[in-house]
C-alpha cells in the first residue's frame, strides 16, 4: 500500500479512472461467453443516464428495451443510446421483446410494485434503492425470487469500490484496534427536480441515508438495535414537475446503530444540509465516513459512492496518510453491470440482497423509534465480512 502526501492525493483525484475503465472493458470483451444477458431499463430520468453507458460497455450485457411511462422519455432514451425498443408501461415492457433482467430505476415509491411485477412474470431483477417501501415487502420479493429461481438485488453498491475492501480488511485485521464507533454523513439542500422525494415513501434515509448505512453496516456487521430522530425541518418546497408541495417525508434524520461486540455508529443525512460540492462528487473532500478503534482511526474522503482515499492514522507521533487513492474503475453506477455479468458467470458479487433487505429494515426501525422513542431489534441479517 503506497502513502501519499495530502497534496499528491488532491493532485490525484483531478484525475480520471477513463483508461483504467476502459482496459477493465478491454478485458472484458475477450472473455469468451456463448450467451449474453438481455437487459430492459424501466425508468428513463435523469439516472437512466448514467446507467445505460455502463450497461451498454459490457460484452456480457445487451440492453434490447427501456420503459417509462413519459413516454418520450424512453423515445428519447432509445434512440441516444442506440436501443432498440421502447414502451410506455410495465405491462407492455413484460408482453414485450424477451429479456431476462429488469434494471428498475423510477421514483422509489414504486420499486416493490414493479420489482414484484418483474419477478413473477420470470425476469431477474436489479432495483435501484430502496428495493421495496418497507421492509415486509422487501422480505416477500426476496421469498418470491428464491421461490422461482430468480436473482435480486438492490442498489448501493458501494460495497464494490476498492476504498470499502481496503477498510474492511484494516478493520479485519485488527489495524485499528478494537472497535468502538462510526459516523457516516450525506447531505445537501435537497433535490428540485422531483416531488417524489418529499412525499410519502420518500425521504432523506432512502435517498442518502442508505449509502451510509450500507457501509457502516459492511464494514461493521448487521445493526443489531436502531434509535433515531427523524423530523421534517423545511414543511415546504417548491419542485420543477408540482411547483409547491408539502412536506411528507422526514428530510432530516440522525440514526443509531448498535452492532456485534458493543460497536455504536451514527448516520446524519438530510436536505437541509449546505454543502457547496452537493451531488458533485468530484469535488468533495470531506471525510463523509469515520471508523474509531482503540489503536487507529480511517476517514473516508469523498463520498461512499465516490470515494477518493482514505485516511489512515495509526501512530501517536506521525501523521495520517493518504491510502487506496484508486478507484480502479469502480463508479456508483456500476451496480446493474456487475450483477449483470455475475449472471452470465455463474459468480457471487460482493453485492448481496440480504444486505439492501437489512438496511431497508434500519430504515424502517429508524422511523419507528423516532415515532415512539423506543429502542428497536432487528431481525435481519447478511453475510459479513463482506470482503
Amino acid at each position: 500500500m503506497n502513502s501519499i502526501s495530502r497534496l499528491q492525493f488532491l493532485q490525484q483525484t483531478s484525475l480520471t479512472g477513463l483508461s483504467l475503465f476502459t482496459a477493465s472493458l478491454e478485458s472484458l470483451a475477450a472473455e469468451n461467453y456463448q450467451n449474453k444477458l438481455r437487459v430492459a431499463v424501466i425508468g428513463c430520468g435523469s439516472v437512466s443516464n448514467r446507467y445505460l453507458p455502463q450497461l451498454k460497455s459490457s460484452a456480457l450485457i445487451e440492453v434490447v428495451s427501456v420503459c417509462d411511462i413519459k413516454y418520450e422519455r424512453a423515445q428519447k432514451q432509445a434512440k441516444e443510446f442506440n436501443v432498440p425498443n421502447h414502451y410506455p408501461h410495465i405491462s407492455k415492457l413484460l408482453a414485450g421483446v424477451p429479456f431476462d433482467m429488469m434494471v428498475t430505476l423510477t421514483d422509489m415509491q414504486v420499486h416493490g410494485d414493479l420489482n414484484k411485477e418483474a419477478l413473477l412474470a420470470g425476469k431477474h431483477v436489479w432495483s435501484e434503492k430502496p428495493l421495496a417501501n418497507t421492509y415486509a415487502e422487501g422480505k416477500a420479493l426476496l421469498d418470491l425470487s428464491k421461490q422461482k429461481g430468480l436473482k435480486l438485488w438492490g442498489a448501493p453498491a458501494v460495497v464494490n469500490s476498492p476504498q470499502f475492501s481496503f477498510m474492511s480488511e484494516a478493520i479485519q485485521s485488527g489495524k485499528l484496534g478494537r472497535i468502538a464507533a462510526a459516523h457516516g454523513q450525506y447531505g445537501h439542500t435537497g433535490p428540485t427536480w422531483s416531488a417524489f422525494f418529499y412525499e410519502k415513501g420518500g425521504g432523506s434515509m432512502p435517498d442518502l441515508g442508505v449509502y451510509n448505512m450500507s457501509t457502516l453496516t459492511g464494514l461493521l456487521g448487521p445493526a443489531r438495535y436502531v434509535m433515531a430522530m427523524t423530523n421534517i425541518v423545511n414543511p415546504e418546497r417548491t419542485v420543477d414537475d408540482k411547483g409547491k408541495i408539502k412536506v411528507a417525508a422526514e428530510d432530516n434524520a440522525h440514526i443509531l446503530m448498535e452492532h456485534d461486540k458493543n460497536v455504536i455508529s451514527h448516520v446524519m443525512c438530510g436536505f437541509n444540509y449546505f454543502d457547496p460540492h452537493g451531488h458533485d462528487a468530484a469535488g468533495q473532500t470531506l471525510h463523509t465516513i469515520q471508523i474509531f478503534g482503540d489503536a487507529g482511526n480511517m476517514r473516508l474522503i469523498g463520498y461512499d459512492w465516490e470515494p477518493k482515499g482514505v485516511a489512515l492514522e495509526t501512530s501517536w507521533k506521525e501523521p495520517a496518510t493518504i491510502q487506496q487513492t484508486d478507484a480502479k474503475g469502480y463508479e456508483w453506477q456500476e451496480g446493474a453491470r456487475v450483477v449483470g455479468e455475475s449472471i452470465i458467470k455463474k459468480q457471487d458479487p460482493k453485492i448481496q440482497v440480504e444486505h439492501a433487505l437489512h438496511v431497508l429494515e434500519v430504515m424502517e426501525a429508524a422511523r419507528k423509534s423516532s415515532s415512539t422513542g423506543a429502542k428497536i431489534k432487528l431481525n435481519s441479517s447478511f453475510r459479513w465480512p463482506v470482503v
